[in-house]
């Protein structure tokens, strides 16, 4: 049994009265990654939180393969299955969302609804990959040798540069994402990112005109490489919608949360 490789660690705030919405972190989240999104939502939904391998307090006690999309994929069923999840809503944050995805494609039938914030489908052709998978390996060397707090603040300093992340170091709260992103190990990191890197993740392009869960696609405007790839993927998906979040790029809830969880609440309110 999958789960067996991992010491999940998870929280379950759980009403009978309410479906489920299970929540996916990005790459250097970890458990409360949708906090501030869960005090508006926990109203009406019950929910689940857990850390992905290789962040925060989970426990990867396997090989470094089970790290990967694949094996951790399973890993969430078995877990849903222990915890007597027929079947739920999903939400999945950028890494998050590419795991999201592949969820909905492999296992539709435990999924109502799913919601893709700034997420894809992978990379379409083997060198794309091959050079998405080189490049990963350059970061995850930097990340193994962050040793110290101050090594890995420079990090993600940088890693908030890039363009996707549009002007998200101007939050009012950026420091305190910081603080519980230096909570994360970097060496954990490092494994996560050379197995479930969009270089090592299988490409969903081709899977996706056969999807039949409704998705709701968020993107941010000032995040044009993931506006482009969600149009694309929603020409391909025909139960798919997409949604662009004004005055947000690539982390949409946490730069405007009140826009996500209003997009959220109609989405999984309205019938389908």
């Amino acid at each position: 049994m999958t789960l067996e490789k991992y010491k999940f660690n998870y929280y379950l705030n759980i009403n009978l009265d309410k479906f489920v919405i299970v929540f996916l972190h990005g790459f250097m989240g970890n458990i409360n990654e949708f906090d501030e999104a869960i005090k508006f939502l926990a109203e009406d939904f019950s929910y689940l939180i857990l850390d992905l391998p290789g962040h925060g307090k989970t426990e990867v006690v396997g090989g470094d393969e089970y790290y990967g999309m694949e094996p951790t994929a399973q890993a969430i069923i078995n877990l849903l299955d222990e915890l007597k999840i027929d079947k739920c809503h999903l939400i999945g944050y950028s890494m998050g969302g590419r795991l999201a995805l592949y969820l909905t494609l492999k296992f539709p039938e435990r999924f109502m609804k799913v919601v893709l914030e700034s997420a894809s489908p992978g990379l379409a052709t083997e060198a794309e990959r091959l050079e998405r998978a080189r490049r990963d390996v350059q970061i995850a060397r930097k990340l193994s040798r962050s040793i110290i707090p101050t090594d890995f603040a420079a990090f993600l300093s940088n890693w908030y540069n890039q363009p996707i992340f549009g002007y998200i170091k101007n939050h009012p709260q950026y420091d305190c994402m910081i603080e519980s992103r230096l909570q994360n190990n970097p060496q954990e990191l490092e494994k996560s990112l050379r197995f479930m890197g969009n270089g090592c993740q299988p490409s969903l392009w081709e899977k996706l005109q056969e999807n039949k869960i409704h998705i709701l696609l968020l993107a941010g405007e000032y995040d044009k490489k993931f506006i482009f790839i969600n149009i694309e993927m929603a020409k391909l998906c025909k139960f798919a919608q997409l949604k662009i979040i004004k005055n947000t790029a690539h982390n949409i809830h946490f730069e405007n949360t009140l826009a996500f969880v209003e997009n959220i609440k109609y989405f999984l309110s309205t019938a389908s």
